[in-house]
């Protein structure tokens, strides 16, 4: 049997497009026939073993300096619009396939030990920006609420009802935040604010803003992939 090997200096997404996987994932999302449907059905569960083999969970990705952020670089995307968030009311729910569930207020939130970290955004649409975010580590709510040893994925939900699905390595990667701090100050509303996913290894489309509620599972809900994905965008979408 041939076995293909990948140069090691290729990045995730540079080896899933070599293979072509990534790039039916963008064709889908520019079409609406039974067929797409089809070979999108065929080719996701190769695409997310591909995805998932190439994540390596601790392994950091280089940051950049702060003289490189832009801020004007980071274009403004929504699903429908900013949100009117009362913050004063605002509740973060971690629940789902877990031995703890919980609720938190953005008090709450900021107790626990805050990271930064500067990094790219690359947007499925061909732009990039240099942004610093700041806030709380994914995986350290997964230790509060302690994930059952059957969770693989993790649901976000937002205030604007847009919705995300990732897997687990990537979602408790060390770079992966819930972020409330944008370039040093408060996150914008504009921007997501309370909360918003920041991570280096994930495109654009899976960095969810305003988000509410983050749910372990072991397995995803029917037409729960997400937004984009749901339209046929590439469910891993990995960099």
């Amino acid at each position: 049997m041939n076995h293909l090997k990948i140069p090691n200096h290729l990045t995730r997404r540079q080896a899933i497009q070599l293979l072509g996987i990534s790039g039916i994932g963008y064709l889908l999302g520019s079409c609406n026939s039974e067929l797409t449907a089809k070979v999108g059905e065929l080719s996701e569960p190769l695409n997310q073993s591909f995805g998932e083999l190439l994540v390596k969970p601790q392994l950091l990705i280089p940051e950049f300096s702060k003289s490189a952020i832009d801020p004007k670089a980071l274009l403004l995307n929504s699903y429908e619009g900013t949100p009117e968030i009362d913050l004063d009311q605002y509740r973060l729910t971690v629940d789902g396939e877990v031995k703890f569930p919980m609720e938190l207020n953005l008090t709450a939130l900021k107790q626990i030990p805050p990271t930064s970290i500067i990094m790219q955004h690359v947007c499925v649409e061909g732009w990039a920006a240099i942004v610093q975010w700041g806030g709380v580590r994914l995986r350290d709510l997964a230790k509060m609420v302690q994930p059952q040893d059957g969770a693989r994925y993790v649901l976000f939900q937002s205030a604007d009802k847009y919705t995300e699905s990732w897997d687990l390595a990537s979602a408790i990667h060390p770079q992966t935040l819930l972020a409330y701090q944008m370039n040093g100050q408060p996150l914008p509303a504009d921007n997501g604010a309370p909360l918003r996913l920041a991570s280096p290894i994930k495109l654009g489309y899976k960095l969810s803003k305003w988000v509410t509620k983050v749910t372990f599972t072991s397995q995803i809900p029917k037409g729960g992939k997400g937004y984009w994905e749901e339209q046929g965008y590439e469910w891993f979408a990995g960099i």
